[in-house]
């Protein structure tokens, strides 16, 4: 009798006990309503209050989505302090600090309260009230853009923020004062905003840390401050990612018969001075460090003046004493590679770098095969150091006759057809194939022009592999034409080089310098457009409009 009632017992307790488990009812038909609030307090548009905390009912059951990202809170709290639970059929938000005087303070809770069943979103959730007499109202609307849309992130990750004008904190060092996330489409709108002064930024929040990262997240700011005492449309911002690191020489030291220069960062441009340079001195450049050799062991150091600039315009100025002892360590091996499978017409064009630099080659080793008893010498005058300060780039020219019946050719470099400058061969062969095609399967020509902005210009031509097939740097024209293309599907990017060095610049923010724009040939769609080449087609009168500029359109 008793193991009945102990049995009785617990059936009893494990009964309610699920009863009073909040989840989701099982079976029925599948629930496609989002939750709907009832009530908050306080209350939407509410004036003259500071509460503690908030409270909203809803029609049934709901639970939270990351609400720390998708609660928009302007102007800024300190999220860290702020508590949000969901219990049944309420959330409940405690601020646990202090709210400003006269201000319009607005909840925006995007997705993030949805119905515990299905997980369908409470719609256009906004709660607005003021601690003062009067609702701010102004606002800013504008759009985001990406310069480099192969590095494809969710605009709904952009953060759009306001910093107070005296404010001395960025988007590098906090949270914004008032912020809000771009749609899908990039576009975004910041509402009730107090009448003042405020700088204006815009970075992809990555790491949810509502703060950029200037390493590793790209961004965008309005040079100009805001001055906001009436609605605003038309504010322009273009991501980019520029690395923004001091740049730093880490170490030099003499190692394993070069003198290193290790770097935090690589560098774009190097000037170095040192006596005999070109002639008993080179270098070569790798991932964040410049190497010097010496053809010779050298008993007294060498005065090395070492000029570098990053991708930011950061430098660095410094002189060094270099030495070149004598070591009995055994060198590294020369080690190369090369730019094999492209294709060519009627001249091959072939590049070979090393990890060293090469003082011999020997041309008797260096040719392509023809048949079992036919080959292409390779001469001298058909080939050429890519910087002669280097030599670690060999760049090859070699005619090649029609009469030939054949369509790959392997340029071989046979053992020991290389000599560094620390006395090492290459040990093994190097075989490069390249295909021959006729110049009646490329299209003719491809041109244009640019509209809305004005030269120099670096036009890409990107292959379907996105890399840059053709590339032509126009400087005094806003006119492009790439003639003996391959048939294909290509895409054209514009890089405008306002300081005309060749390359595209990143923005500095420090320097409060913007990126140069990059734009594309866009389709009717407005999506970047795709050009289809054909054997001897003519692709002429192609425009490219250049993208809006990063500030408030007129």
């Amino acid at each position: 009798m008793k193991s009945l009632q102990l049995i009785y017992g617990l059936f009893v307790i494990l009964l309610f006990s699920q009863c009073a488990k909040q989840s989701s009812p099982m079976g029925g038909p599948r629930d496609e309503d989002p939750p709907v609030q009832l009530e908050a307090n306080p209350a939407d548009q509410s004036l003259n209050i500071k509460p503690s905390e908030i409270i909203i009912t809803f029609d049934e059951y709901i639970k939270l989505d990351n609400p720390n990202k998708n609660i928009i809170i302007t102007p800024r709290l300190n999220k860290d302090e702020i508590i949000t639970t969901a219990l049944k059929d309420r959330v409940i938000i405690e601020l646990n600090q202090e709210l400003e005087d006269n201000t319009t303070y607005v909840f925006n809770f995007q997705n993030s309260i949805q119905d515990l069943s299905e997980g369908n979103p409470a719609e256009n959730l906004k709660l607005v009230f003021s601690t003062g007499d009067f609702i701010d109202s102004l606002k800013v609307k504008g759009k985001i853009n990406n310069y480099w849309p192969n590095q494809q992130y969710d605009a709904r990750n952009v953060i759009i923020g306001l910093y107070l004008e005296n404010d001395t904190t960025d988007l590098f060092t906090a949270a914004p004062y008032y912020l809000t996330r771009a749609d899908s489409l990039g576009e975004f709108q910041i509402e009730n905003i107090k009448e003042g002064s405020y700088k204006a930024y815009a970075w992809l929040d990555a790491n949810n840390s509502t703060k950029a990262e200037f390493k590793s997240e790209p961004y965008d700011f309005l040079k100009d401050t805001l001055e906001i005492n009436k609605n605003l449309e038309g504010i322009q911002f273009n991501l980019s990612q520029s690395d923004l690191t001091d740049f730093r020489l880490t170490r030099s030291s003499f190692t394993n018969g070069s003198y290193d220069f290790i770097l935090n960062k690589n560098q774009v441009e190097e000037n170095i001075q040192v006596q005999g340079l070109g002639e008993e001195i080179y270098y070569s450049t790798e991932d964040k460090r410049i190497r010097l050799f010496s053809t010779q062991s050298i008993s007294d150091s060498l005065l090395v003046n070492l000029k570098l600039i990053d991708s930011v315009s950061n430098q660095i100025d410094t002189t060094i004493w270099a030495k070149f002892p004598e070591t009995e360590r055994r060198p590294e091996k020369l080690s190369l590679t090369a730019n094999s499978g492209k294709n060519f017409t009627d001249t091959l064009f072939a590049s070979l770098k090393f990890n060293k630099p090469v003082l011999n080659i020997r041309t008797d080793s260096l040719f392509i095969p023809v048949d079992s008893t036919t080959t292409i010498q390779i001469k001298e005058q058909m080939f050429s150091f890519k910087d002669s300060l280097k030599r670690t780039e060999l760049l090859f020219r070699i005619p090649i006759p029609d009469t030939l019946g054949i369509e790959i050719f392997t340029l071989t470099a046979m053992d020991s057809t290389f000599r560094d400058i620390q006395g090492e061969y290459n040990e093994d062969p190097i075989r490069a194939n390249y295909r021959k095609i006729k110049k009646e399967t490329l299209a003719d020509l491809l041109s244009g022009t640019v509209a809305g902005a004005e030269p120099p210009f670096i036009i890409q031509l990107i292959d379907a592999k996105n890399e840059v097939y053709k590339e032509q740097l126009v400087k005094n024209s806003k006119d492009f034409i790439f003639r003996g293309i391959e048939a294909g599907t290509y895409k054209i990017r514009v890089i405008e080089d306002k300081n005309g060095n060749g390359r595209w610049d990143p923005s500095n923010f420090y320097q409060e310098r913007l990126a140069e724009r990059v734009f594309y040939f866009l389709d009717d769609t407005g999506a970047i457009g795709a050009i289809i080449l054909k054997s001897g087609w003519t692709n002429e009168g192609i425009i490219i409009q250049a993208s809006k500029s990063t500030g408030i359109l007129e």
